[in-house]
């Protein structure tokens, strides 16, 4: 009986982490054919009835079940290093270490990718503004419904521009 080896066919995640988190998937139909691109949104907000870690586990099972049959074959997230406030990078350093902790459980590579890097590649500027972030993912084609939807679709035009 003569094994056949099946390729891997990409399928890249991005993520804008925050409550709001941002996240766009690229994946090839089959190896050289067409490809597509999935974006949106989830809420991560915590109610008054839940406790602090709640949100996390949000997280994470929302993870397990966009990667069902384990087809995601590596991540990437913007990489933020400046926040305005305690709260947001607080809300901010759980997410990312609930992401990262995922990635190595499902042996996944992963990379963070700074805010400069991923507005200069859409915009041409790493100084952007948010609306200077939406019109020009918007321009290739895109349809974000806000900021963070953005951020993960740029940062998929980032991977795919050769991740410069």
């Amino acid at each position: 009986m003569v094994k056949q080896m099946v390729k891997e066919v990409p399928k890249i995640l991005a993520l804008d982490l925050g409550t709001t988190t941002g996240w766009a998937i690229w994946q090839q139909r089959e190896p050289s054919a067409s490809y597509q691109v999935c974006s949106g949104t989830i809420s991560l907000k915590n109610d008054r009835f839940q406790g602090g870690g709640m949100r996390y586990l949000r997280f994470r099972n929302w993870l397990d079940d966009l990667n069902y049959n384990r087809e995601i074959t590596s991540v990437y997230f913007e990489e933020v290093r400046r926040h305005i406030g305690t709260d947001a990078a607080h809300v901010y350093g759980g997410f990312l270490g609930t992401l990262t902790a995922w990635c190595e459980d499902h042996k996944l590579p992963y990379q963070g990718v700074p805010v400069s890097h991923i507005k200069r590649q859409v915009t041409g500027k790493g100084n952007a503004s948010k609306q200077e972030v939406i019109e020009a993912v918007r321009a290739l084609g895109y349809r974000p419904k806000d900021d963070n939807e953005a951020d993960a679709l740029a940062i998929i035009e980032w991977v795919l521009k050769g991740a410069s």
